[in-house]
């Protein structure tokens, strides 16, 4: 009995050593694998822009699942994928208490851009202003300056996701 249960417990730790082992080999941040994996709202309405940034309640942010640094590389990548229908820009900006806005005060932004792989689901989108500054121009700067990143080898696709998801500010401020 004694000879089973340390096999037991020594089959456990080995996968579990395993796991961990295959979790440092990515050279992904934890933080992405877990908040990226997830991307589900735990809220959709009663939203609040927090500033330059999104309720992360509301939008955690989502990606196209299986989608690579490749795909998003290639011109048109993401005009090919963008469909963000007018009736879900609606909801977006219901969710947010927004029931009125001029041309331009705000654009229904992917919270991670399409150019890194952000999906069209609902999770990741929210109405950013263009006022104050930073606003959406500014944050369209950072998507550009990330993609660049992934498409010339410099970052990995999911840290240049987690940046424009939790940090895009910080790096706005780093480069501006």
């Amino acid at each position: 009995m004694k000879t089973f249960l340390f096999v037991i417990i020594f089959l456990v730790f080995l996968s579990l050593a395993a796991y961990w082992l295959r979790q440092e080999r990515t050279k992904t941040p934890r933080l992405v694998r877990v908040a990226l994996a997830t991307g589900h709202r735990t809220k959709e309405d009663g939203c609040q822009v927090h500033g330059p940034l999104q309720d992360k309640e509301c939008t955690p942010g989502t990606v196209f699942p299986n989608v690579t640094a490749e795909q998003i590389c290639v011109r048109g990548y993401a005009r090919s994928v963008r469909n963000v229908p007018v009736q879900l820009k609606r909801e977006v900006y219901a969710e947010y208490g927004i029931a009125r806005h001029r041309p331009g005060e705000y654009e229904v932004d992917h919270l991670i851009s399409l150019e890194l792989g952000g999906s069209n689901d609902i999770a990741n989108l929210w109405p950013e202003a263009a006022e104050p500054r930073p606003g959406f121009h500014e944050k369209d700067k950072i998507e550009n300056y990330l993609h660049d990143q992934v498409c010339s080898g410099r970052m990995d696709l999911r840290a240049a996701q987690s940046v424009v998801a939790y940090e895009w500010l910080r790096v706005y401020k780093e480069i501006e």
